[in-house]
């Protein structure tokens, strides 16, 4: 079913804003289309803008193009994004890291992508949130602590691991034992933080934003619940409470409770893998009151064979309702599992689908 974005004002001004702003976060989240000319564009569309009565709002390039529009010749909104690009070729850094007996050097990884290793660093780390040099010893790390409990002798576990000595272990014993990819990102070391706590129909809610957007959602039976997960989860970052701050996402949110076919848009600042975000994406792309199992997610995402993989995504949100993994369920039927109560999910499911 086609969905033009009309119906919603507040969701209608705040995308006006983003194409009168030409803001490239908006990108993937909507298209603009203009009747006057019958095209359809990229929020940041470095077209000239136009009136704003002659302006229609849609969720997706087909409902666009469902309403007799054409795609834009100059950002073409029909390819994919450059974001999406990127985080395409970030992931497949990654697996080769994965993959690879020993670690792939900053220039061959780079030359691999296509760009240069300034570049591709920096995007490597925007998007996944450490250097290529820092996950791959965090996976290392990941594969000396499941080697160790079935090995006689450290050692070959060590070598097991992908360390080149056991002293090398030792001298990072601090910094990668014991870490994963998302222990590197999940503190936010040398971030402003905010936080607020705030009571609803669903238990107590906590919700910490940086500048850029929301980092973390969470939901729990007591203030002091959901606010130990965000402390534990910021505890490098300066984080302080400041529910004036967050009164505009807080009210969002308990709208969303209240009405949750209105869907909740908010602007996100979440950090995760280059799959997890791939996951994380496809999700936001369910409506409320649709639902999708794993397999659906991993086929969206083109890994049809990484199910598993996607529900790991699913279980490491870290913006509950904002991505929407209570939309993803069980092949064999049922609500299944979820990280803030199956409770919760089933209630979620049920007000959406009513």
């Amino acid at each position: 079913m086609m969905t033009m974005i009309e119906s919603d004002p507040a969701a209608a001004d705040q995308f006006w804003e983003a194409v009168s702003t030409r803001d490239a976060r908006a990108d993937g989240r909507f298209v603009f289309a203009v009747r006057t000319t019958g095209v359809f564009c990229r929020p940041q569309c470095p077209a000239r803008r136009p009136r704003r009565e002659n302006v229609a709002f849609f969720a997706t390039v087909d409902d666009a193009r469902a309403a007799g529009f054409r795609a834009c010749k100059r950002c073409r909104p029909d390819r994919p994004s450059v974001d999406d690009e990127l985080v395409a070729l970030v992931d497949r850094a990654c697996r080769t890291i994965d993959e690879a007996e020993a670690t792939p050097t900053l220039a061959e990884l780079a030359a691999a992508a296509g760009k240069s290793p300034f570049y591709f660093q920096r995007t490597f780390k925007r998007i996944v949130g450490v250097t290529p040099r820092e996950y791959a010893a965090a996976k290392r790390a990941e594969g000396l602590r499941a080697a160790l409990p079935g090995r006689a002798r450290v050692a070959d576990a060590v070598y097991d691991a992908g360390f080149g000595s056991s002293s090398r272990v030792y001298s990072l014993a601090a910094s990668t034992l014991g870490m994963t990819p998302s222990a590197f990102r999940a503190k936010g070391r040398g971030e402003r933080v905010r936080f607020a706590a705030v009571e609803s129909a669903l238990g107590w809610i906590a919700v910490a934003a940086t500048a850029r957007g929301v980092a973390a959602i969470e939901l729990g039976d007591s203030r002091d619940a959901v606010c130990a997960r965000i402390n534990e989860r910021f505890a490098a970052a300066d984080l302080a409470e400041d529910r004036a701050e967050l009164r505009v996402a807080l009210d969002a949110i308990l709208r969303y409770i209240e009405r949750p076919r209105a869907g909740l848009d908010l602007p996100l600042d979440v950090q995760g893998t280059a799959f997890a975000r791939r996951v994380w994406r496809a999700l936001t792309q369910l409506a409320p009151g649709q639902t999708a199992t794993y397999a659906q997610i991993a086929a969206a995402i083109g890994r049809p064979s990484a199910t598993r993989a996607v529900a790991s995504a699913c279980a490491a949100n870290p913006a509950a309702l904002a991505i929407p993994c209570h939309r993803v369920v069980p092949a064999r039927g049922g609500s299944g599992g979820y990280r803030w109560g199956s409770a919760r999910k089933r209630k979620l499911l049920d007000a959406e689908s009513a």
